[in-house]
């Protein structure tokens, strides 16, 4: 063998094992992973809607974010560097933050029930999370983290009954329909730009 890489092989030519491949492609499992994805957008739009118009709007609209810097100023950390970051940048912020917090939580809750950029959503789930984490709640954090982890893995089935599964039909059905040039016999001819209809 010439190399370790030869030893190794090629990554890129490495497979899967089929039931992953399944759980990845099947519509069967497609209900579950939607399954998944609207719950922890419920949850989300729960937490952000009494964040908005709920019984927690007062500390977080109003009153200067008191519920974010009550939060950052009280919690356990995880680490001392970001106990430094929530009370040198949060909690003289907590004002726009909070608005920020509420705003996320609801937006992201949305997009995961509608299907709706849901890798983006499920990113944005997942860094939410980490921040309450890393402040000291845990909560049912993991269950969230979980759920979207799986979502964000799975998005060519989980997102599939939803917006964005849609808009890929809709694109998967109009690929066909690609522009060729078709030039008419004899020279000095301009060609004639017609799109290509896909065979029935």
């Amino acid at each position: 063998m010439s190399s370790s890489i030869d030893f190794l092989g090629e990554p890129a030519k490495r497979q899967n094992i089929r039931a992953w491949e399944w759980l990845k492609e099947s519509k069967v499992m497609a209900l579950g992973w939607t399954a998944m994805r609207v719950w922890v957008g419920a949850m989300w739009i729960q937490a952000g809607s009494s964040k908005l118009w709920g019984a927690e709007n007062p500390a977080f609209l109003h009153n200067n974010g008191a519920g974010v810097a009550g939060f950052a100023s009280h919690g356990t950390p995880a680490y001392s560097w970001w106990g430094h970051f929530l009370s040198g940048f949060v909690v003289p912020n907590a004002s726009w933050i909070a608005i920020l917090v509420a705003v996320a939580e609801f937006s992201v809750g949305v997009a995961l029930v509608a299907g709706c950029f849901t890798r983006v959503a499920a990113l944005g789930s997942l860094a939410l999370l980490f921040t309450y984490v890393m402040s000291g709640t845990a909560s049912v954090c993991a269950w969230y983290a979980l759920f979207a982890i799986v979502v964000l893995v799975m998005w060519r089935t989980s997102s599939w009954l939803g917006i964005d599964g849609l808009v890929a039909s809709y694109r998967q059905h109009h690929n066909g329909q690609l522009f060729t040039i078709h030039l008419p016999r004899g020279r000095g001819a301009a060609g004639i730009v017609r799109p290509a209809h896909k065979a029935a």
